[in-house]
């Protein structure tokens, strides 16, 4: 399970150090792709495996369904941790996310979330101040 906050740095090669406390789970490998709100999801494998096998049974005769296959599994790409516990982002991977230098990583329970410092702090914001609807659509959910 991954969850918290962690603050790293993107090194010049385009590494970044996975949190400690998570490199166990990625050892054997892991898959980085696009994700969702300018940011970069990055999965084990297994859970990596259950999520294509989800997007390849869509309906491709549907625009959006082959739209958001594209998105999600063209832009993937394995990685696996270095002996210092890195990893390396591609170039397409880290343009699309706005990564520099300062990279929160959010741990969101299945996945981990890449995100530009300034991107996350603005989200995280912007969500704060609606918290309360957010939670009273959520309510509507049994949640």
């Amino acid at each position: 399970m991954f969850i918290g906050e962690y603050t790293h740095n993107l090194d010049e090669k385009g590494r970044i150090a996975v949190p400690k406390k998570f490199r166990t789970a990625l050892a054997k490998g892991a898959v980085v792709t696009r994700g969702l709100d300018d940011c970069l999801f990055l999965y084990t494998k297994g859970e990596w495996k259950v999520l294509a096998e989800k997007l390849a049974n869509l309906p491709f005769s549907q625009a959006n369904t082959r739209a958001f296959a594209r998105l999600m599994l063209a832009g993937a790409m394995e990685v696996a941790p270095d002996k210092q516990g890195r990893i390396m982002l591609p170039e397409y991977l880290r343009e699309y996310a706005g990564l520099s230098k300062e990279i929160t990583v959010a741990g969101l329970y299945n996945r981990l979330e890449l995100w530009s410092q300034s991107k996350w702090k603005a989200y995280t914001k912007k969500t704060q101040a609606a918290r309360n609807e957010i939670a009273e659509q959520l309510g509507e959910l049994g949640i």
